[in-house]
């Protein structure tokens, strides 16, 4: 079982390189780490190229050009460039803790796909992480986060659990195990069974209905909300946008209702419009 990260990113080298560092310290070491680009300008490209020599990490650089929110797009082309057997899913602005990949692979089953969720920070707890910190793994303690900025007490389970509480936090937790872009994992041969992500997504509830299409067909869901941690970096969201928000729940729930599987608008789309990986 070989992983393959993909990683989505758009002009955040500072918040990347920090995600980097935290693949770069995985007790599970990946195939192969997608930064799935975007539109980012060169930074972003000179940076991968730095962070594939001191890492040692295979990264490879997917990109496209910038014309507008197309973030489903990336992720399809990026699929088409994954050559392990499972997918993890994550952003560019989630470090993970050390164990995370060793998580997704020891709970991956097949006819299951994984969904876990990230610890939120704020701006001033997301500036002071250093390499350093992301490499000793301080960065998930509590205390050090506290000491760093981090105001609330509330939802800190996430961190906190540890190998004791997890698995039945995992079991007991009421919320709703929908598939989070952020945390999550997938066999590639059930990602490329439902066409990948629906292209006529913009911002807000893509990666929701990606993993409704898997449900329909026929792959359940599991909780990993618990035990793959990672810890989210606080940025603004200019690219919000309540109507296309409501737009795309309204498909999303079209999609649940009439228990379609494959999008019309997906990898093999790509593929017959003349795309193809390097």
């Amino acid at each position: 079982m070989k992983l393959s990260v993909i990683m989505t990113t758009y002009n955040s080298p500072t918040w990347l390189e920090k995600v980097l560092w935290g693949y770069s310290c995985q007790t599970e070491q990946p195939l192969e780490v997608i930064v799935a680009d975007d539109g980012s300008t060169s930074e972003t490209a000179e940076l991968v190229a730095r962070m594939r020599e001191e890492t040692g990490l295979d990264i490879r650089h997917v990109w496209q050009k910038d014309d507008g929110f197309r973030k489903c797009r990336i992720l399809n082309k990026a699929i088409l460039h994954a050559r392990g057997d499972y997918v993890v899913f994550t952003d560019g602005d989630c470090i993970p803790r050390a164990d995370f990949l060793a998580v997704h692979k020891r709970r991956a089953e097949p006819g299951y796909f994984l969904s876990g969720s990230y610890f939120k920070l704020p701006m001033s707890t997301s500036e002071a992480i250093t390499k350093d910190d992301i490499l000793s793994g301080r960065c998930f303690d509590y205390a050090w986060l506290r000491e760093n900025g981090l105001k609330t007490k509330r939802k800190t389970m996430k961190i906190r659990a540890g190998e004791r509480w997890a698995p039945l936090l995992n079991r007991l937790t009421l919320t709703a195990c929908n598939l989070k872009g952020s945390n999550a994992s997938a066999w590639l041969s059930d990602i490329l069974t439902v066409n990948g992500f629906e292209e006529r997504m913009a911002w807000g509830g893509l990666d929701r209905e990606f993993g409704v299409r898997l449900e329909n067909a026929g792959i359940k869901p599991r909780h990993v909300r618990f035990d793959a941690i990672c810890i989210h970096l606080d940025h603004p969201r200019g690219y919000a946008d309540r109507e296309i928000v409501a737009r795309n729940k309204a498909m999303r729930l079209r999609v649940a209702r009439e228990g379609i599987i494959e999008t019309p608008q997906g990898i093999r789309q790509l593929t017959e419009s003349g795309y193809r990986p390097e």
